[in-house]
């Protein structure tokens, strides 16, 4: 087990100690490359991946309230399960993937496409861990949706 802890940047060199846990290596990874965070009914962006000798730390920008889908499950006590979901379809739901471990989950954080189970190749545009319901979320676009981030 290694200790893996979160911190909210305030600005001014301030960072107050959020999140706290002793989890496996496979989850450490895991969590290290979502670019996004859901606790508590807010949301984070990733800032910094560090460490401090044995422990992990992710500095995290608090961004707000979280908006919640209206099709969101909970998977807490039921496994490791990523969701894919679409933003240029109002967050739907394109499949839920359960996954034996997390190693099988951070194969698909990694990626800049994924194959999404009844949905085919798409474009990962971020990734999230949300503690509210104990899942990672793929946001993804179609291989031909033009890239919100591009200038004409």
């Amino acid at each position: 087990m290694q200790t893996f802890s979160y911190f909210i940047d305030r600005g001014s060199g301030r960072y107050d100690p959020f999140l706290t846990y002793q989890i496996a290596p496979d989850e450490c990874y895991a969590r290290q490359l979502c670019t996004y965070l859901v606790a508590g009914e807010r949301q984070y962006k990733l800032l910094a991946n560090e460490m401090d000798g044995d422990t992990e730390l992710l500095i995290v920008e608090e961004l707000g309230p979280n908006a919640a889908y209206p099709d969101e499950n909970h998977y807490r006590g039921q496994g490791i399960f990523i969701e894919f979901r679409q933003p240029s379809r109002s967050g739907m739901l394109l499949a839920a993937l359960p996954c034996a471990t997390h190693f099988d989950a951070i194969r698909y954080l990694l990626k800049d496409v994924v194959d999404i189970p009844g949905q085919g190749q798409m474009y990962t545009t971020s990734t999230e861990v949300d503690e509210n319901r104990g899942c990672y979320v793929i946001y993804v676009r179609g291989l031909h949706e033009p890239d919100p981030e591009m200038r004409a």
